[in-house]
């Protein structure tokens, strides 16, 4: 049975639970570094199971993912109550070449949009952090959700690439 909406919200904070959401964030670059040095290319492109992402394909997807959370979060904060799209992240992974992309450079894109959004986090007030918009799928989610969401969204990929580099251990 597919997960809702809902259930993939509450999944994802969960990984954050009782955690700064922020601090898992600036620490999820380096995390993924340590992950992959050393991995040959060839085993980082290719994919665990038919229809499941390879780990340079996840890359690519946490690298487009930090984009859409930065301009999720800025449109929020320039206009509360903004409506936010959703998209579906296997037609991107098509559409957006993840297959052929190159893995560092993914993870270079991820680490600047990433740097550029916690530099904006120092500089939020707290008003601003209660700012909502809506989400075409989970409805309201205001920005303190929304970078709780995204930690949790490193966690959970973060884990995926793990069990892939090492199946044996999970």
């Amino acid at each position: 049975m597919q997960e809702t909406a809902q259930e993939y919200r509450q999944r994802i904070i969960g990984y954050t639970e009782g955690r700064d959401p922020i601090k898992l964030q600036a620490s999820a670059v380096k995390e993924l570094m340590l992950l992959l040095n050393g991995v040959p290319t060839a085993e980082m492109r290719k994919r665990p199971a038919p229809g499941k992402w390879s780990v340079a394909e996840i890359v690519a997807h946490l690298a487009d993912t930090e984009i859409i959370g930065s301009f999720r979060i800025r449109m929020i904060l320039g206009a509360p109550g903004t409506p936010i799209s959703g998209f579906d992240q296997d037609d991107w992974v098509v559409a957006l070449h993840y297959d052929k992309r190159d893995i560092w450079k993914s993870l270079d894109q991820f680490r600047a949009f990433r740097e550029a959004n916690l530099s904006l986090f120092k500089l939020i007030s707290p008003e601003q952090w209660m700012r909502s918009g809506v989400h075409s799928e989970r409805g309201e989610e205001s920005v303190g959700t929304l970078v709780r969401m995204y930690a949790g969204h490193d966690i959970n990929h973060i884990r995926q690439i793990e069990r892939i580099l090492k199946p044996e251990k999970h």
